[in-house]
């Protein structure tokens, strides 16, 4: 089965990708999951739309990479959530969140599908995350979760 990939799919590809997979793992997940459509000859001309928008957030080059490295492990990220005493969060944090405390810290703007979360943070602390910045790449910095 021949699809174009919309999101990002580890081990597969990247959006405006033209793959080819098994029938099954097309249509039972990748297409309802809204990570893929098919393949038709009018997708095909969507491809380069795609690609144009993955291009424009995309990190330019390896040197790039660096330097966003470079601010983000500079900045120290703080997020202010409602919380109860135990210090248990009412939810919990999402990388939308993370991004945008990263942005009002002063830092890069990042897309939050490249976060690397420790798991599900429900509790105030600190936190390390990762962000998958290039294929070789990858910047760290803590997450520090305070009580609002």
């Amino acid at each position: 089965m021949k699809i174009i990939l919309t999101q990002e799919v580890s081990g597969l590809g990247a959006p405006g990708d033209i793959v080819e997979v098994k029938d099954g793992y097309g249509r039972n997940y990748l297409l309802p999951q809204g990570l893929a459509i098919g393949w038709t000859k009018g997708a095909e001309r969507q491809v380069a739309v795609i690609q144009r928008a993955r291009a424009a957030r995309e990190i330019r080059d390896l040197d790039h990479a660096n330097e966003v490295k470079g601010q983000l492990e500079a900045v120290k990220v703080s997020l202010s959530v409602r919380a109860g005493d135990g210090g248990r969060l009412f939810g919990s944090v999402t990388p939308a969140e993370i991004v945008d405390a990263v942005k009002a810290a002063g830092g890069p703007l990042l897309d939050r599908r490249r976060l690397e979360l420790p798991g599900t943070i429900k509790a105030l602390g600190s936190y390390p995350v990762r962000v998958k910045l290039h294929p070789e790449v990858t910047a760290k910095f803590d997450l520090n979760v305070v009580k609002a």
